[in-house]
């Protein structure tokens, strides 16, 4: 069943009965529910409860008034802890792709609510090899769409032809989210990575092409405190594809890991 958070201003859905003890933030272009396989089964909700959120421009929360990157989305989930939504003192935050950078600026903005951050295919970190600059066809575009010398219609076509699945998909303000989004991962992935204190467990698919493991292992040797799971046959949405062992993960179960840092 959907609910409101925030006074209203965020929507979701919660799991288990009680104070909540985890906070699910899910990847972009997901919803909440995509962590109903991880949270909905009695090994989870017999002793503990969860809150999944619809981040802003996704499900049925409305999206930003303006291009925000993580730290924005972040800064607007902050009103979770007011209170008035049945949060324990302390909890665990779980951040899915997109989710995860959210969640790894959360727990630099309220160290002293969060346990520990449970990160799944969370693009961390720009990935290696990725080409840093567009391809000088569509810079070219750009620049003479600017002075008005390429129509809308022709920039389109150069964004469509030359953007990611994830950018072409996006529209109105939540392109220029994820464009903002880019940009920060690349000139402080490492920075904020550096600024969490909190225990990180790190779960990620083997398969993953979206954000490959590569990621996590240099991810992983820039926090404090972390563990790094690989799932073999699992790819980017290990939400859905491995929910058994990202609920695992949440619960402390014994996961075989691939290595341990701190």
């Amino acid at each position: 069943m959907l609910k409101s958070f925030a006074g209203g201003r965020i929507f979701g859905a919660t799991w288990g009965s009680g104070a909540a003890t985890v906070v699910a933030l899910h990847g972009w272009q997901r919803t909440h529910g995509d962590f109903d396989g991880v949270f909905g089964p009695a090994e989870f909700t017999s002793t503990h409860s969860a809150i999944g959120i619809d981040l802003f421009g996704f499900g049925a929360t409305p999206p930003p008034p303006e291009p925000w990157g993580a730290d924005e989305y972040a800064r607007h989930l902050l009103p979770l802890f007011d209170g008035a939504d049945n949060l324990a003192e302390r909890v665990t935050i779980v951040g899915h792709s997109f989710g995860g950078r959210v969640a790894v600026r959360l727990a630099a903005l309220a160290p002293d609510r969060i346990d520990r951050l449970v990160l799944t295919g969370a693009p961390l970190l720009t990935r290696e090899g990725r080409r840093a600059t567009p391809a000088l066809s569509y810079r070219l575009g750009r620049f003479l769409h600017r002075r008005g010398l390429v129509g809308d219609d022709r920039m389109e076509a150069l964004r469509q032809r030359h953007g990611s699945p994830d950018y072409r998909a996006a529209q109105g303000v939540m392109r220029d989210v994820f464009v903002k989004e880019l940009g920060e991962r690349a000139a402080r992935g490492a920075d904020d990575l550096a600024a969490v204190s909190c225990p990180v467990d790190l779960v990620w698919g083997a398969e993953d092409t979206e954000v490959p493991v590569e990621v996590a292992d240099r991810a992983q040797g820039m926090l404090r405190s972390s563990t790094l799971v690989t799932l073999p046959g699992i790819g980017h949405l290990t939400p859905t594809e491995a929910p058994d062992a990202l609920r695992q993960a949440v619960l402390g179960g014994a996961v075989p890991r691939t290595g341990e840092v701190g």
